[in-house]
C-alpha cells in the first residue's frame, strides 16, 4: 500500500499512463486504476477516508486545508524542517510537482466533521483559551489566532490552516513541537515565535477551547487576503 507514493512520483497524472496498478491477492491478481486517489491510500491509511483524520487524536485532518498549507508541511517533512519517520520515508523522493498534486487533491476533499470531543477542562480554562484565541494577549507581545488563522478559525488561503476541527492532543503536541524545535517552518517561524511566549498552561487553554468548538456545516478557509499579517511568516505566500 505504501509503495503507491513512490510509484505516481514516476508517473504523475499529468502524463497518462498506459499501465495500471496491480495487487497481489489470495485469488489472483486485482487491476487497481491509475488514479490519485488511489495513490494516496499511503495517506488515507493514518489520515482517514478522504483525509477526514484518524480517531486517535494522533493523525490530523488534512482534508479541505489550503493547498499551500498543505504543500508547505510536505516539503516540510520531506526537507527535515518537520520530524516524522513515516512521512519522511513516504516524500523523500518526490518532486515538488507531484507533492502540489497531493496538496491540491486533499484541499478539494470536504467530507464532514466530526462532533467535538468531549472537554474535561473547567469554565476558567475555556474562558481563558478562548481570550487567547479571539483577542491574544498583549502582555506577551501574542497576537489573537484569528488574526491570521482567520474570523472563524477555519484558515486562509493559500496557505494558512485551520484551527477548529483538531482534536485537543494533536494541537497540544503541535505546540510542544515548536517549543522543543522538533517543528519548523521556513523562516522567520512565527509560530515558533509565539509558542515560546506561551505557557504551558496557554496552551492548555487554547488547545481546550478550539477542541470544544463546532465546525459549521460547509466551513472552507476564507479566501486570500491583502490584510497585514501581525507578524512575518515564512510559509505564508505573500
Amino acid at each position: 500500500m505504501t509503495a503507491m507514493l513512490p510509484l505516481a512520483h514516476a508517473q504523475s497524472s499529468n502524463s497518462a499512463p498506459t499501465s495500471t496498478l496491480t495487487s497481489s491477492s489470495a485469488s489472483g491478481r486485482q487491476t487497481l486504476p491509475d488514479t490519485i486517489s488511489q495513490r494516496v491510500v499511503a495517506c488515507t491509511a493514518c489520515h482517514g477516508k478522504e483525509g477526514r483524520a484518524s480517531s486517535d487524536g494522533f493523525y490530523p485532518r488534512i482534508a479541505g486545508k489550503p493547498e499551500g498549507y498543505l504543500f508547505n508541511q510536505l516539503t516540510n517533512f520531506r526537507d527535515g524542517r518537520r520530524q516524522y519517520p513515516l512521512m519522511t520515508y513516504l516524500l523523500d523522493h518526490l518532486s515538488d510537482a507531484y507533492l502540489h498534486e497531493i496538496a491540491n487533491y486533499f484541499s478539494e476533499q470536504h467530507p464532514p466533521y466530526p462532533a467535538p470531543q468531549p472537554s474535561d477542562a473547567t469554565p476558567a480554562v475555556l474562558e481563558r483559551g478562548r481570550n487567547l484565541v479571539m483577542n491574544g494577549d498583549s502582555s506577551k507581545k501574542v497576537p489573537a489566532c484569528i488574526a491570521c488563522h482567520g474570523q472563524a478559525l477555519t484558515g486562509v488561503a493559500p496557505a494558512v490552516p485551520g484551527l477548529i476541527g483538531l482534536p485537543r492532543d494533536y494541537i497540544n503536541s503541535q505546540f510542544g513541537a515548536w517549543r522543543n524545535g522538533v517543528r519548523k517552518a521556513k523562516a522567520p517561524d512565527c509560530m515558533a515565535q509565539i509558542t515560546q511566549k506561551l505557557t504551558l498552561e496557554d496552551i492548555n487553554a487554547a488547545s481546550s477551547w478550539l477542541a470544544a468548538q463546532t465546525v459549521p456545516e460547509g466551513a472552507v478557509p476564507a479566501p486570500a487576503t491583502t490584510v497585514k499579517l501581525p507578524l512575518a511568516c515564512g510559509s505564508v505566500t505573500e
